[in-house]
């Protein structure tokens, strides 16, 4: 067998070898996988799969790295060309081979305890994989590509300076309310003035979507969709329920805190621009000057959770993992990206110095940690979970950092972070609302003919919006209120990946509602389900968190209540965020 089967050995050593490889160069590796001899026991078969795994790790990784170059600098050409070469032309063929590849291996009836539900992906991989929507799915790139490169690229004048739109954020909390009305509708305007380019954009992304379902034998792209995320342990008629539950528990709630923001504020009408500036102070909170300070605070927070995890996120800020602060040309959002071969995650964000920044970074931070936990599992389709199970990782770790946000090693004075819990929790509650209207708004596209046409896209938006979102007037703004969806890139870049935001938001709360009893024991099962990386089904992942699924108007209902609890005792002028945890 050695003498036909490419070895581990006998792969490149770094990525590094594929950083400018055609796919010419990439396909005999494996080809070599695919012709190798097999038999059914795991002393021949976990050879094969070792070197399958690790080749994966220097091809992904390869394409990683040129994906945060692009994204870090969109204007650059030869970046972009580099991002392209992989995102079009490697990636989607590659699929072919992982559907290549995953044939043999379950043509061998061979199976292992830990890879069932890897097997699982496989079947259902090989089942909807069609080679006329590899060509599909390269064009779509394409336009994604392009959509980064649009919105990384927009900018505004703000007396004589150019800024981002993220640079707009401080703007958006400034105590004079002319300043927020000002920035908010610069911030819309550079959208809209860029509206039709953005529309055609996703015109082309929607007919080829809408073919690759088609061509993969399913009625609708939301079924396609459900199929290739791997989504066994929910249904569509799952997500429409937790729409409803939404509006009926979550959408009063959100109301109930714009009615008190309304009058602590004494406005007449709550707009979209009174929403994010901070109450009871009068200056927004400016938990970090520098970005060097953003980091080092950052990792004493971490080591307040955790040991393990501050030593973690140290080694990331040692070995430059992190790109944080916004800057012209850089793409708009954040990520956490794996480097697989290495074993290194990577953070991506555009800080400029608000609250919501040290939210993204202790959000991104989770996954980090699930990247770390997941690492020494042996195959890297093993590490990889659903996003559901991702988000469980980046949402919880939001709420167990919360109590250490405090000086001398936090970002916040005791009474600022009273501040800043409150605006987490009311955004905790605020964000289901709008993950159940982005979800909605992708349900209705992807269902309906009308979906394909852009000006009823937008009115459909603007319904949509108005179910789930109440408690701020929006009269007279319906251009800008349209604008948000052209914003939110997941509905352009990733269709249908937003509801695990809204799954996992309500299991982290649940372990929220653990950690008031038994912080340590929180923290504990939370490295735990970690730990366990794709191996288990998703409830089976989410109960080694101390947690559940949650799609019922009940149980949602009491994770409202339990949040609103927490916001009125900060109200009130509890010192921390939750009794139960007393930061050391």
């Amino acid at each position: 067998m050695t003498d036909t089967l490419l070895l581990t050995t006998e792969l490149p050593a770094s990525p590094e070898a594929f950083r400018d490889a055609a796919w010419a160069d990439v396909l005999p590796y494996y080809d070599t996988l695919a012709t190798a001899p097999l038999e059914p026991t795991s002393a021949n078969v976990e050879p094969w799969l070792a070197t399958w795994s690790r080749l994966d790790t220097l091809v992904g990784e390869a394409g990683t790295l040129a994906m945060i170059a692009y994204t870090g600098d969109t204007a650059d050409a030869a970046r972009e060309q580099a991002y392209l070469r992989f995102s079009m032309d490697i990636f989607p063929k590659l699929e072919e081979q992982q559907v290549r590849l995953a044939r043999r291996l379950l043509d061998l009836g061979w199976t292992r305890a830990d890879l069932e539900t890897t097997l699982r992906r496989f079947r259902t991989d090989i089942e909807i994989f069609r080679e006329a929507n590899v060509e599909r799915f390269s064009r779509i790139e394409e336009l994604s590509a392009g959509y980064q490169k649009l919105v990384g690229g927009l900018s505004v004048d703000w007396d004589g300076q150019a800024k981002t739109i993220p640079q707009l954020q401080p703007y958006l909390k400034d105590t004079d309310r002319a300043v927020r009305e000002r920035a908010f509708r610069l911030g819309a305007q550079a959208y809209l003035d860029r509206r039709d380019e953005l529309a055609e954009c996703f015109d082309r992304m929607y007919a080829l979507r809408i073919a690759v379902a088609k061509e993969a034998g399913f009625a609708d792209y939301q079924q396609y969709c459900f199929a290739a995320k791997h989504r066994f342990d929910y249904s569509p008629q799952d997500t429409a329920r937790f729409h409803d539950a939404v509006r009926e528990t979550v959408t009063p709630a959100v109301a109930k805190l714009m009615e008190y923001r309304r009058r602590s504020l004494g406005v007449d009408a709550l707009r979209p621009w009174d929403v994010s500036v901070d109450l009871d102070i009068k200056e927004p909170l400016k938990p970090f000057a520098t970005v060097d300070v953003f980091v080092d605070r950052a990792r004493k927070i971490f080591s307040r959770v955790d040991a393990e995890l501050g030593d973690q996120f140290a080694l990331m800020a040692k070995e430059s993992l992190l790109d944080l602060e916004s800057r012209p040309g850089k793409a708009p959002g954040g990520y956490c990206t794996d480097l697989s071969f290495r074993g290194r995650p990577f953070i991506f964000m555009n800080a400029v110095g608000v609250p919501d920044d040290v939210n993204t970074l202790v959000h991104e931070a989770g996954h980090c940690f699930h990247d770390f936990a997941t690492h020494a599992l042996p195959y890297t389709w093993m590490r990889k979970t659903g996003h559901e199970a991702a988000e469980l990782a980046s949402m919880s770790m939001e709420l167990l950092a919360m109590p250490y946000l405090v000086q001398p090693d936090g970002y916040y004075t005791r009474d600022e972070a009273r501040i800043a819990w409150l605006e987490h929790l009311e955004d905790v509650l605020g964000a289901l609302v709008h993950i159940a209207s982005v979800d909605a708004f992708q349900a209705w596209i992807y269902t309906d003919p009308a979906g394909a046409d852009r000006d009823a896209r937008d009115a459909k938006w603007l319904q949509i919006r108005a179910e789930f979102e109440q408690g701020v007037n929006w009269d007279g703004l319906e251009q800008e209120r349209t604008a948000r969806w052209y914003r939110q890139l997941h509905i352009f870049e990733l269709p249908f990946y937003y509801i695990e935001y809204g799954i996992a938001q309500l299991g982290a709360l649940q372990v929220f509602r653990n950690a008031v009893q038994d912080a340590g024991n929180a923290v504990t099962m939370y490295k735990q389900f970690l730990a366990l990386g794709g191996t288990r089904t998703l409830p089976e992942l989410y109960a080694a968190a101390g947690a559940k699924l949650v799609f019922d108007a009940a149980t949602m209902k009491e994770l409202v209540e339990f949040t609103m609890e927490r916001i009125d005792a900060l109200r009130a002028g509890a010192d921390a965020p939750f009794t139960g945890i007393i930061p050391r």
